[in-house]
């Protein structure tokens, strides 16, 4: 699974051809969970409500780039790096 970011600690990847809905995999630590694209709903497990905060501030500056990288893996099978937080 490639990572897309780095940042703060936290690691955001996305699985080749995954499954919908739309999501990435975010991971701090020992916590993960699986955030939906357009609303940034975590689908699957959980994070430590700071890293939650990040995660959903990445998501919304990048959320045009990761529907890109999502329809990019799907169609061909590889992922663009995206900008960490500062």
């Amino acid at each position: 699974m490639p990572q897309l970011s780095y940042f703060y600690g936290i690691s955001i990847r996305m699985y080749f051809r995954e499954h919908p809905p739309p999501h990435f995999h975010a991971t701090y630590a020992e916590f993960e969970a699986q955030i939906r694209l357009d609303d940034g709903v975590i689908m699957e497990g959980s994070l430590p409500r700071r890293a939650a905060r990040l995660v959903e501030e990445w998501r919304r500056l990048h959320h045009a780039e990761l529907v890109d990288v999502w329809l990019a893996s799907r169609a061909e099978g590889h992922f663009a790096r995206i900008e960490p937080l500062p």
